[in-house]
C-alpha cells in the first residue's frame, strides 16, 4: 500500500506541473485527489508532526493557514480524512517553499524570474511520501535555497521587536552629532537602537547626552545598513530609523520569497546594479571585477527595473531633455533666469512655419508658458556642465535608461542617493569604459580618455556586449549576516502583499 501510495505521488508530479511552473501558489485543494496517499511510508505519529511543521511555516515567511490543514479537532474526529489531508497541505506547502509563492514574471519586476525546472518537484514529491519522518523532508525543502538560514532567524528577531509594540518614531530637528545633548530626541534614538542593539541595551544609559556607548551603537547600525559609519543621525538616518518594525518584517517576506527558484548566474560577464543599495558591480564567473556607487531615481521618478545589454558607448554625448525633465525641472529654472540656464549648454527650438527654428530664451515670458502645453524642444549641448557628463552607456530599452556620468559629483558621498530622473549616474565611469572595451578593436582607456578631452561626439559599438539587470534587492546577506536597505520604491510592501491571496477552504472544521 505504502508503495502504491508512493507512486501514485510520482505520477501526480507532472499534472501538477502547468500550476506550479512559475511559482504560483498552489492552494491544497488545486492538488489531484490521486496525488494523496491513503497511506503513505510515515505513522500517524509522524503524520501529527508533518502537521505541526506546515503549521511552522509562517517561521519560513509564508502563511500555514493557505495549505488547508485541517483543525486539530478535525484530525482527532477523522484521523483518515485528516492523513489525507495533511499531505495534502504538507504537499502544497513544500511547492512554495521550493517554487516561491508568488507568481513570475510580474509585469512591474522583469528582474524577478524563477528557474523551476532546475528544482524538479518528483525527487521531492517520492521523499515526502516514502520518508518515514515527513517533517524532516519539509524542513530540508524549507533551507534548500540559499541565504534561508539567516533570514529566518532575521524574521523572528524582527517579529519579536513588532510584537513588542516596534519603537516610537524620534522627532526631526536638526542632526544628533557625537557629543550633543537632547533631552527627548537622544533617549528614543537609544531606545530605538537597544530594541535590536542587546550590547547597546546592557550598557549604561548616558540620559540625554550622545556619549560613547550610544555613538558605538549608532556606527554599528550604519555598517549594517550600509550607510556611511560616522555616528551622525541627520535626515535620512531618522527616516530609515523611523520605519516601522513591520515594514521591515515584510522586506524580509519578501526576500525570503523572491529567492525562491532564483536562476544561478552563469560564468559570464555582467553587469548588476541593485536600486536601493545604490551600487553597480561588474562580474565574470563569480568575482566582482568593478565596483562603484550609483545615483538612481529619485521615488517620484524611478529607475526601471530592466534586463537588458550594454551595446555601445558615446563620448561628448548631447542631451535631448525629456518633455517631463523639460517641464518639471528646467520650466522653473527659466522662469528665475533664464540666460543661467543658457549658459549652460541649453538650446531651445520651435516650431514655426512647420520649421524647427532655434530661439533666443531670453526673449521668452516664460512665465506665461502652460507646463501642460509646453511647445519647445530642449536639447542641451556636451560640454563640463552636461546633466550627461562625458560618457553615455547604451543599453537599448523602451524607457530610454541609461548609464552615465555627471557633473554632480557630490552627490556620491550622500548614503541615500536617489536623486536622478531615472538613468543611472556613475561614480567611476572611466573605469566602467576600461573595462567595457575590452575586445574593441584599437580602444584602450589611453584612447577613451583623449577621445573625452577632445570633446568631439563619437560613438563606439561594443565588441563584447554586456548583459546589464538593473534590480531591486534591498535584503542581502553578506558572510552569514543580514543587511537591510530601505525600500525606497516600496516595491517590498507591494511584493509581502501578494504573498497573502484569499484562503481557501479549510478541508474539514472541527
Amino acid at each position: 500500500m505504502r508503495r502504491r501510495d508512493a507512486l501514485l505521488l510520482l505520477a501526480a508530479a507532472p499534472a501538477l506541473a502547468p500550476s506550479i511552473a512559475l511559482g504560483q501558489a498552489l492552494p491544497s485543494q488545486a492538488l489531484p485527489s490521486q496525488a494523496l496517499p491513503l497511506q503513505a511510508a510515515a505513522s500517524w505519529d509522524a503524520a501529527l508532526r508533518l502537521a505541526d511543521r506546515v503549521r511552522a511555516m509562517d517561521a519560513d515567511g509564508l502563511d500555514p493557514r493557505a495549505y488547508g490543514l485541517p483543525s486539530e479537532a478535525a484530525i482527532a474526529t477523522d484521523p483518515q480524512m485528516a492523513y489525507s489531508a495533511i499531505f495534502r497541505a504538507a504537499l502544497a506547502g513544500m511547492t512554495d517553499l521550493l517554487h516561491g509563492r508568488v507568481r513570475v514574471p510580474l509585469a512591474d519586476r522583469p528582474d524577478l524570474v524563477r528557474n523551476t525546472t532546475a528544482i524538479p518537484l518528483t525527487p521531492w514529491i517520492a521523499r515526502l511520501a516514502q520518508s518515514a519522518e515527513p517533517a524532516g523532508v519539509l524542513e530540508q525543502a524549507a533551507l534548500a535555497t540559499r541565504d534561508m538560514q539567516p533570514l529566518r532567524a532575521a524574521l523572528a528577531e524582527t517579529r519579536a521587536v513588532a510584537a513588542r509594540g516596534g519603537w516610537e518614531s524620534i522627532p526631526s530637528g536638526g542632526t544628533l552629532d557625537p557629543g550633543s545633548f537632547d533631552p527627548v530626541r537622544i533617549p528614543l534614538l537609544r531606545a530605538r537602537l537597544a530594541a535590536e542593539d542587546p550590547v547597546l541595551a546592557m550598557s549604561m544609559d548616558e540620559g540625554g547626552t550622545y556619549g560613547p556607548n550610544l555613538l558605538e551603537a549608532v556606527r554599528r547600525w550604519q555598517a549594517a545598513q550600509g550607510v556611511e559609519v560616522d555616528g551622525r543621525v541627520g535626515r535620512i538616518s531618522l527616516a530609515m530609523l523611523n520605519r516601522p518594525a513591520d515594514w521591515r518584517v515584510n522586506q524580509i517576506l519578501a526576500a525570503m520569497d523572491m529567492r525562491r527558484a532564483a536562476p544561478v548566474p552563469g560564468p559570464g560577464r555582467r553587469i548588476e546594479v541593485n536600486i536601493p543599495d545604490f551600487r553597480l558591480q561588474m562580474i565574470e564567473a563569480g568575482r566582482v571585477m568593478l565596483e562603484m556607487a550609483v545615483i538612481v531615481g529619485r521615488p517620484d521618478r524611478a529607475t526601471p527595473m530592466l534586463n537588458v545589454t550594454m551595446t555601445a558607448l558615446q563620448f561628448n554625448p548631447p542631451w535631448g531633455v525629456p518633455m517631463r525633465n523639460a517641464r518639471e525641472d528646467v520650466l522653473p529654472k527659466l522662469r528665475r533666469d533664464p540666460a543661467a540656464v543658457a549658459a549652460r549648454g541649453f538650446r531651445f527650438f520651435q516650431s514655426i512655419d512647420g520649421q524647427m527654428a532655434e530661439i533666443d530664451p531670453t526673449l521668452v515670458d516664460w512665465s506665461a508658458v502652460n507646463p501642460q502645453r509646453f511647445p519647445y524642444i530642449i536639447r542641451q549641448d556636451a560640454g563640463e556642465t552636461s546633466a550627461l557628463g562625458r560618457i553615455k552607456f547604451i543599453i537599448p530599452n523602451r524607457d530610454d535608461i541609461y548609464l552615465h556620468d555627471t557633473p554632480d559629483r557630490h552627490y556620491f558621498s550622500r548614503p541615500d542617493r536617489a536623486f536622478s530622473s531615472g538613468c543611472i549616474r556613475l561614480e567611476r565611469p572611466l573605469d566602467l569604459v576600461s573595462v567595457a572595451l575590452d575586445g574593441t578593436s584599437g580602444w584602450s582607456r589611453e584612447r577613451a580618455v583623449r577621445t573625452v578631452e577632445s570633446r568631439s561626439t563619437s560613438v563606439v559599438s561594443l565588441h563584447r556586449q554586456i548583459p546589464v539587470r538593473l534590480h531591486y534587492t534591498t535584503v542581502m546577506v553578506e558572510n552569514g549576516r543580514v543587511r537591510i536597505r530601505p525600500d525606497i520604491y516600496g516595491l517590498d510592501q507591494a511584493y509581502a502583499a501578494r504573498l497573502v491571496p484569499p484562503l481557501p477552504r479549510l478541508a474539514a472544521r472541527g
